[in-house]
C-alpha cells in the first residue's frame, strides 16, 4: 500500500492545530514556532505532491479511496489535477508567511475590562483552515468535498469575529460590534450558498446513485447517465450559487470587504487568497465537469455578472478611505477576471484564470501584508491618515509600491501573464465583453497609484515623523513573495505546464474548442 501522501498533506496541519491549541497559555511564544513549523512541514509534502504528479499522466493522481459512508455511497476519495496541485502549493505557500505576518496579532491585550482571545487559538485556527481548504482540493467525492466546503467557515468566523484588526477608529467596544456584524454576515452568506448546494448534492445522488465525481463524470461523457435539460440546469444553479458566494462573485460579494476591513491583514489575506480560490475552482472542477450542458447554457448570463464584477469592484475600489477595503474591492474586481476566464471556454483563458487565481494570491499577499504593517505602526485604517511614508519607512514603500504594481497587473509581474491570457481567451470567443473588461485595468491603475500617492508621497505628515521601517521578520515576508512575483511573471511555464493538461481536459468535458482565427483569403 502506497503512502497516503494526499491525507497526509492535509492531517499534518489539522494535527498541528490540535497541538497549537493545546500549548500552555504561558508558552505563547512556543505555540507560534510550533504553527510556524507545521505550516513549513506541510509546504514541503505540497512540494513532494507537485514533484510526485505527473502533468502527462492520468488526469486523477496521487488517488486514494475508501469505504466511509457505504449506505449513502459516501467514500473517502482524494485525487488531484494540475489545477489542484498548483492552488494546494499555493495554499502551503502562504500560510508560513500569513503566520509569520500575524506573530503580534494574537498577543494578549488589556482594553479596560476586555482581553484578546489567546494567541494559542488564533494561529490553531489559521492550520486547521488550511487543512480544510486542502482536503477541498484534494476531494474527488461531492459530499466530502462539501462537508470541507462548509466546515471551514466555523475557523473563519472565530477569526474574523474573535480576533479582528486592533485599528478602530471608533474605539474598542465599536470596533466588537463591527467585528461580529462582519463575521456573521460572512457566516451567513456562506451558509446560505451552502444550504442550497446541500439541496443539489442530494439531488445529484437522487440522479447519480452515487457521489463520486470521477464516477458520474465518466458516465455524462459515455452517456450511460442521462440527465433532463430542467434537471441539469437546477443542480448546476445549487452548486454555482454557493461558488460564486465564495468566489465571491457580484451581486453575492458584500459579505467581503466587511470580512476583510474587520480582520486582520493575515486572516484577510487567508480570506481572499486562499478561501476564496475554493470558490473558483470549484466552478471547474464540479461545474463544468458534472454539468457540462448547463455550464454552456448558463455561460452567457455569467459572462455579464463577470464583467459586471470587474468594472464594479475597480470603481468602488477608487472610491474607497479605508485602505482593506480598497484592497476588497480590488479583488472583487479580479475574481471577475477569473470567473470570466473560466467561462469563456477557451483553453488560454481557463488557463489564465487557473494562473490568475495563483497569482492573484501572491499579489494580494504582498500588498495585503504590507499594507497591515504600515496600519499596525499608525493604528489606523484610513488612507487619509498617512502621507510621505517613503521619507521615513523606504523600503516599506518600496514593498508596497511592488505590490500595487502587481495587482495592477504590471508587465513583468505575474499578474500580467494572467490577465492577458483570460483577456486573450475571452476576446477570441466574446470580444464585446473582453473589450468591456479591459476598462477594469485601466481602474486598477488609479485606484492603485492613487493609493500610493496618497499614502507614501507628499508632504510627511508629524504624527508620523517617528514610524519605523519594515523590520527582518517584516523583511522575511515580503521579500520571498516578491521574488516570486518577478520569477513568475517572465517564467510562468513551471505553472502553465501542470495546468494546461487539466484545462484540455476540461474543455474536452464540456465539448468545446478554441475558436480558429479568421484569416481572409488572398485576392
Amino acid at each position: 500500500m502506497s503512502f497516503p501522501l494526499l491525507t497526509a498533506t492535509a492531517v499534518l496541519p489539522a494535527l498541528g492545530a490540535i497541538a497549537t491549541a493545546a500549548v500552555p497559555a504561558t508558552k505563547r511564544t512556543a505555540a507560534k514556532w510550533l504553527a510556524l513549523l507545521v505550516s513549513l512541514a506541510t509546504l514541503a509534502l505540497a512540494v513532494v505532491v507537485a514533484v510526485r504528479f505527473d502533468p502527462g499522466g492520468d488526469r486523477y493522481q496521487l488517488t486514494e479511496s475508501h469505504a466511509w459512508i457505504a449506505d449513502f455511497g459516501v467514500r473517502y476519495e482524494l485525487g488531484v489535477d494540475g489545477i489542484g496541485v498548483a492552488l494546494i502549493a499555493l495554499t502551503a505557500l502562504l500560510i508560513p508567511f500569513i503566520i509569520l505576518a500575524g506573530w503580534h496579532d494574537a498577543d494578549p491585550l488589556e482594553t479596560g475590562s476586555k482581553r484578546w482571545r489567546p494567541t494559542q487559538g488564533f494561529f490553531a485556527l489559521i492550520l486547521l483552515v488550511e487543512a480544510m481548504v486542502i482536503l477541498s482540493f484534494e476531494a474527488t467525492d461531492v459530499f466530502l468535498f462539501y462537508i470541507f466546503f462548509e466546515a471551514m467557515l466555523i475557523p473563519l468566523y472565530f477569526l474574523i469575529g474573535g480576533f479582528g484588526d486592533r485599528a478602530h477608529e471608533h474605539g474598542e467596544e465599536k470596533a466588537a460590534t463591527q467585528r461580529s456584524y462582519a463575521a456573521v454576515k460572512f457566516l451567513l452568506y456562506n451558509l446560505a450558498g451552502g444550504l442550497v448546494m446541500l439541496a443539489a448534492v442530494i439531488g445529484l445522488y437522487v440522479v447519480a446513485g452515487n457521489f463520486s465525481l470521477t464516477e458520474i463524470a465518466q458516465a455524462r461523457a459515455d452517456g450511460s447517465l442521462e440527465m433532463s435539460a430542467s434537471t441539469e440546469r437546477w443542480l448546476f444553479l445549487g452548486f454555482f450559487l454557493a461558488f460564486a458566494v465564495k468566489a465571491p462573485m457580484w451581486p453575492l460579494h458584500t459579505w467581503l470587504p466587511n470580512a476583510m476591513q474587520e480582520s486582520t491583514a493575515p486572516v484577510a489575506v487567508l480570506i481572499t487568497a486562499v478561501v476564496d480560490k475554493v470558490g473558483t475552482f470549484a466552478m471547474l472542477r464540479f461545474c463544468l465537469q458534472l454539468f457540462p450542458e448547463a455550464s454552456k447554457w448558463a455561460t452567457p448570463v455569467i459572462m455579464v455578472l463577470a464583467v459586471i464584477s470587474i468594472i464594479y469592484g475597480a470603481l468602488l475600489a477608487v472610491g474607497q478611505r479605508d485602505i482593506k477595503r480598497l484592497i476588497a474591492y480590488a479583488s472583487i474586481s479580479h475574481f471577475g477576471f477569473i470567473i470570466m476566464g473560466i467561462f469563456a471556454m477557451t483553453s488560454q483563458g481557463q488557463s489564465g484564470a487557473t494562473l490568475y487565481m495563483v497569482n492573484h494570491g501572491i499579489s494580494t499577499a504582498v500588498l495585503l501584508l504590507v499594507a497591515g504593517f504600515l496600519i499596525s505602526r499608525r493604528g489606523s485604517r484610513l488612507i487619509a491618515d498617512y502621507g510621505g511614508v517613503q521619507k521615513v519607512a523606504p523600503v516599506l514603500a518600496g514593498t508596497f509600491l511592488i505590490g500595487g504594481l502587481a495587482t495592477l497587473s504590471l508587465p513583468g509581474l505575474a499578474p500580467f501573464v494572467s490577465e492577458f491570457l483570460v483577456l486573450v481567451g475571452t476576446f477570441t470567443r466574446y470580444p464585446v465583453i473582453g473589450v468591456i473588461a479591459t476598462f477594469g485595468i485601466v481602474l486598477a491603475a488609479l485606484y492603485t497609484l492613487v493609493l500610493y500617492q496618497r499614502t507614501m508621497t507628499g508632504p510627511l505628515r508629524p504624527e508620523l515623523a517617528k514610524m519605523p521601517d519594515l523590520r527582518v521578520r517584516e523583511i522575511a515576508v515580503a521579500a520571498p513573495l516578491i521574488v516570486l512575483l518577478v520569477f513568475l511573471g517572465v517564467y510562468p511555464k513551471p505553472v502553465t505546464d501542470i495546468v494546461n493538461p487539466a484545462v484540455k481536459q476540461t474543455m474536452s468535458d464540456v465539448q468545446q474548442k478554441d475558436p480558429q482565427p479568421e484569416v481572409e483569403a488572398a485576392k
